[in-house]
């Protein structure tokens, strides 16, 4: 008797997984995003804004910290991150599928708990100073604004976006890779880039206020679009002349400071 063998038709160039597939890892993503918005919102509506830590110990901060993460950045890595979660679908089952997994997002993770670190000492330095003088403020909210803008035009930048921006290539890269703790060396890597694509906006958060959810919001628009819209580059130029013109008003402008302005001051 004949066997008829019926073969999978083959993904479109340029597309990375099946539509049905993608619209429910789409999905998935925006429902973790949501929750994650939803907690730091709650957190922020009782927390306030003020300047440094806000009183909170080390690692209520982290918890938060990537609450913040997943809600700002999780969009914006989706393409990456679902079809490399695809293709370990694809190559492992059951336990290992779901160890994989959690490998993969623990690398990445990883990445921003060390920054959410340096972030916690930042924010309690600059509470400190702006505790001993409330005037230093606006020259620390300048000088995190300068920062932020220059970033933006300089070379590494555009080196970690142009990464960001190519998943295909990324995915290439990755399959040549051991497989002893692959999947953690691609959350590592695939986050270090991130991180190199977007710490300087994290740090508008400074002087904007970290639990500021209008700013939050307006960073993370500016990510998704930066790294998925076809003018990503030139928003990105955009936005850093932004955050120069709000480098050179915010010594003179106390309402661009709410998170170095104490909230006796602001009252």
């Amino acid at each position: 008797m004949r066997t008829v063998t019926v073969e999978r038709q083959p993904l479109r160039t340029g597309v990375l997984m099946p539509a049905r597939d993608l619209a429910v890892a789409w999905a998935l993503i925006v429902v973790i995003a949501a929750l994650a918005w939803v907690f730091t919102v709650g957190q922020a509506r009782d927390m306030g804004v003020e300047p440094g830590t806000m009183g909170m110990a080390l690692p209520l901060f982290l918890v938060l910290w990537l609450a913040m993460m997943a809600a700002m950045m999780l969009p914006s890595v989706a393409p990456v991150a679902v079809t490399w979660a695809r293709g370990i679908g694809r190559q492992s089952s059951g336990a290992a599928r779901a160890a994989r997994t959690t490998e993969f997002l623990g690398g990445y993770l990883l990445v921003w708990t060390a920054f959410g670190l340096l972030a916690y000492g930042g924010l309690a330095l600059t509470g400190h100073l702006v505790e001993r003088d409330p005037d230093a403020g606006r020259w620390i909210g300048a000088t995190a604004f300068a920062l932020a803008g220059l970033y933006q035009f300089g070379p590494l930048k555009y080196v970690c976006l142009r990464h960001c921006r190519s998943p295909m290539a990324q995915l290439m890269r990755y399959a040549g890779y051991r497989p002893r703790l692959r999947d953690l060396r691609v959350g590592l890597h695939h986050g270090g880039y991130c991180l190199g694509c977007c710490w300087a906006l994290m740090v508008v958060l400074v002087p904007l206020g970290v639990m500021n959810v209008a700013a939050m919001a307006g960073i993370a628009v500016v990510i998704f679009l930066e790294k998925l819209w076809r003018r990503g580059p030139l928003l990105a130029r955009v936005s850093g002349v932004a955050f120069l013109v709000l480098a050179v008003l915010a010594p003179f402008q106390s309402w661009l400071l709410p998170g170095l302005t104490p909230s006796d001051m602001m009252m």
